[in-house]
């Protein structure tokens, strides 16, 4: 049987396989068909082909996956369809005309040329496109695939994925591009894990190298997919929010790897991740009848925050040299007086283990019930973890994840980077409108009495999910 990984994006004559039926499926036709007809109103042509790429939602393993451990996430309902026409070679402009059917964003132009750069100082929406597009030229060309002369596209998006919730919009964007440009040019390469999904299975995903496992979840549950309403701003935060949380970690790695043996100079040069050094970890705690690596995070890095100086003292070397006087890295250390390694390779250590024992239960011989209470328990732990060793929550999502237990869920978390964005609860399916009616009361009224959002929206921010079917190109 082929690999996921290996298997080529399914092409479909129709909705159906993707969306399934009902109420879903009505929706699916309404957007393809306005779809269609704002292309022609946009452009004067008809699309050629669309493609689309779900949205995810983690279910558990935050902030781990840039440490070398495995996630799991799934597909969701919500996604990003890209409408697409391929210029002709004899057509004069030789442009990527990207438009949007939601007309807060305005028309974006650039060059047909795959090797142009990208000003990120100057952010506009249609970066997310020449992503996909110099992606799949740059694939192309490793692959030995002759793409020819660059010609124009007119491109039409049309994404549902609330933005910066933590359930991966830009990534929905960026790999339905891709998708759209390769079909538009009739080539299909295989399947990228972060495109792939099938209906009814969670994936858990490995790294080094990359593959996925089916996942399929209990009978009996649902998940239940909550917006905190205050969005993620992960670009603006990134010095003292998410880029620190990455340096925190390599620099408890290279100082667990020094305290655990190794020279000062070997560990900088050698370690980059917490899974570097978990060998070395792993073999301390066996040393003591444990296996739980974080026996060496307890035993080696002090629970009160680290100076520069001390890690400097170390290390024997100055930070900026250490972490390669990388520009967003020093950006970090001047935004930081202080790094708490002791909490990050704790966190990453504990839910690293959480993320396996979450693919074990599913997979045990459990009750569906006994299994349910167990995912749930596994996504409380980690969300504990997250707020408290991580520092990665923040006031919005603490009170949606406390309103989500106090109403019958099994376990609740954030999900995504966090400072923002979703919570994601495991409900029992039979309580689940009446859970979404609590939320709805509890959490979401007083914001929609203050103005936050608009009531007739509210189906957007709380939604429940199975695991949704993945990318796919339709051509009709």
């Amino acid at each position: 049987m082929a690999k996921h990984e290996e298997l080529p994006i399914p092409i479909y004559s129709s909705v159906e396989p993707v969306y399934g039926e009902g109420s879903q499926l009505e929706e699916a036709q309404l957007r393809f068909g306005k779809l269609k007809s704002k292309f022609l109103q946009v452009f004067g042509h008809p699309p050629d082909i669309f493609a689309r790429s779900p949205g995810r939602v983690n279910l558990i393993g935050e902030h781990i996956d840039y440490e070398g451990y495995s996630v799991l996430p799934m597909a969701i309902r919500q996604d990003t369809i890209v409408a697409i026409r391929k210029h002709d070679e004899g057509e004069a402009e030789k442009l990527l005309r990207i438009a949007n059917v939601d007309d807060k964003y305005t028309i974006c132009s650039y060059p047909a040329d795959p090797n142009q750069e990208i000003d990120l100082k100057n952010h506009r929406w249609g970066h997310y496109f020449i992503c996909g597009y110099k992606g799949y030229y740059e694939y192309a060309k490793s692959k030995g695939v002759d793409v020819g002369v660059p010609v124009g596209l007119d491109v039409l998006i049309d994404g549902i994925v609330p933005t910066g919730s933590g359930l991966s919009s830009s990534a929905a964007f960026v790999c339905s591009s891709t998708i759209a440009i390769m079909a538009a040019f009739g080539v299909n390469f295989p399947k990228a894990i972060s495109v792939m999904a099938k209906n009814g299975f969670a994936e858990l995903i490995d790294f080094n190298p990359i593959r996925a496992t089916d996942v399929q979840l209990p009978v009996g549950g649902t998940f239940v997919i909550a917006h905190s309403l205050a969005e993620s701003q992960k670009a603006i935060t990134a010095a003292t929010n998410y880029n620190n949380r990455v340096v925190e970690c390599r620099l408890a790695a290279i100082v667990l790897g020094i305290k655990l043996g190794m020279k000062p100079q070997e560990a900088i040069s050698k370690v980059k991740t917490l899974s570097d050094v978990e060998g070395l970890c792993d073999q301390f705690a066996s040393d003591r009848g444990s296996n739980d690596p974080v026996l060496a995070v307890k035993g080696f890095l002090k629970e009160e925050p680290y100076t520069i100086e001390e890690i400097e003292k170390i290390t024997e070397k100055n930070l900026p040299s250490i972490l390669g006087n990388n520009p967003t890295s020093l950006d970090v250390l001047k935004a930081a007086k202080h790094f708490k390694l002791h909490q990050r390779a704790a966190h990453v250590y504990s839910e690293a283990k959480r993320v396996h024992a979450f693919k074990d239960t599913v997979e045990s011989s459990l009750s569906e019930e006994e299994k349910l209470k167990k995912l749930g328990d596994l996504m409380n732990a980690s969300h504990y973890s997250c707020s408290v060793l991580y520092e990665c929550s923040c006031p919005e999502l603490e009170e949606l994840v406390k309103i989500c237990r106090h109403n019958g869920a099994l376990g609740a978390r954030l999900t995504g980077a966090g400072w923002g964005g979703c919570a994601v609860a495991l409900v029992k399916e039979s309580i689940v409108p009446q859970f979404i009616l609590n939320l709805k009361e509890q959490f979401y009224q007083s914001r929609i009495d203050r103005g936050v959002i608009n009531k007739n929206d509210l189906g957007l921010y709380v939604f429940a999910s199975k695991p949704s079917s993945g990318a796919a190109i339709l051509k009709f």
